[in-house]
């Protein structure tokens, strides 16, 4: 395939197919298919899914239903094994890099991200990936590792992401349940027609989805990311993807905003809600204009200035953009339905003219 870089996701149900301890059942195609792409000098990143599946076995549980606690001591011992099994199939080194949600919302820790691993695979190390379940709390965590893939792809910089699944890739409908669903090779703008062809997983280990995998290649694609969604489950698929032949979903990349903007988008969460009257909305949706607080009808839920914020339409309580605040909830409350220039006046300090300044700001 014509790529350089590319980060590989691979699933819980090929870490653990039998859902208790790892197994090497289609982990030996896989890493064959890494060892390959190694030999023709591409860079590969692996993000692994299956700690919790790994470490099932050797935690006590008395339920499917499993508690918070639970999945994190099973995380915990299961990622120990997880990439013991990864290692004996390589005979270069992997490295263990676990990752929370803050780690790719702190810019300071993005690019820290970035260099070691840059600096790994100029060492010929291959990094391997997961979240770190084990201190995630519900703040904290991306949640699944379809997203969490887009997200060091575009840390990486990478220019291909290959999500391993057990089905072939999206099809118009659930493949499981209808004789006549179409697998649809390519997919050139993600719409809500595509996610509405999503289902929801069935195993109650996973986290993911369909939805998540089509979540997952929204971000990648915006960044400029080539995506396929392929059945990592079939030794075929690894000769089709070497022979440079599509097996499965490619999603094609059309980088349409900034790096800066991506970030904003995808990995910063959210802290407050900022409500706008009709013609904040139009300025900037229609003229690329700045937030003011005279378009403001209310600041909801605490945060502080450099928080992210989510812009919401008054008239039917949608989101339309999401940026950084310059001014806490606090002192948006005291200025907002006024001119820029009686902030100062107000409040006794100025942090600017605008509320959210275009720059620091992404249309959703």
């Amino acid at each position: 395939m014509n790529f350089n870089r590319a980060v590989i996701k691979v699933g819980s149900a090929l870490i653990a197919p039998d859902k208790d301890g790892c197994s090497d059942k289609y982990i030996a195609a896989i890493s064959h298919f890494i060892n390959q792409c190694q030999k023709q000098g591409k860079e590969i990143i692996l993000v692994s899914s299956g700690s919790v599946a790994a470490g099932r076995s050797l935690i006590h549980h008395g339920s499917p239903e499993l508690s918070g606690a639970t999945r994190k001591a099973m995380a915990s011992v299961g990622q120990m094994q997880m990439m013991a099994n990864w290692q004996r199939f390589f005979s270069i080194p992997c490295s263990q890099i676990l990752i929370t949600q803050e780690d790719f919302t702190n810019r300071e820790r993005f690019i820290s991200i970035k260099h070691t691993i840059k600096i790994q695979l100029a060492n010929g190390i291959l990094p391997i990936v997961n979240e770190n379940d084990t201190v995630a709390d519900k703040q904290a965590t991306v949640g699944d590792n379809d997203n969490l893939a887009a997200l060091v792809a575009q840390v990486c910089e990478a220019d291909a992401l290959f999500i391993l699944s057990d089905i072939e890739g999206v099809f118009t409908k659930d493949p499981k349940v209808n004789a006549d669903a179409v697998l649809v090779p390519e997919i050139a703008e993600i719409t809500d027609e595509i996610y509405a062809m999503a289902g929801v997983t069935r195993s109650h280990l996973a986290t993911g989805g369909m939805k998540t995998k089509i979540q997952a290649a929204e971000k990648a694609v915006e960044h400029g990311i080539n995506t396929y969604i392929v059945n990592g489950t079939r030794s075929e698929v690894f000769e089709s993807l070497l022979a440079g032949v599509n097996p499965g979903t490619r999603f094609i990349a059309n980088k349409n905003i900034s790096s800066r903007k991506h970030w904003l988008k995808h990995s910063l969460k959210s802290q407050g809600k900022i409500i706008l009257d009709a013609g904040a909305v139009n300025a900037i949706l229609n003229k690329g204009a700045s937030l003011l607080p005279k378009g403001v009808k209310s600041a909801e839920s605490p945060f502080k200035p450099g928080d992210s914020v989510d812009l919401i339409d008054e008239r039917n309580n949608k989101i339309i953009a999401k940026g950084i605040s310059l001014y806490s909830q606090h002192d948006l409350q005291r200025i907002m339905g006024q001119h820029s220039d009686s902030i100062d006046s107000i409040l006794g300090h100025d942090q600017g003219d605008a509320v959210v300044h275009r720059d620091d700001m992404v249309i959703l």
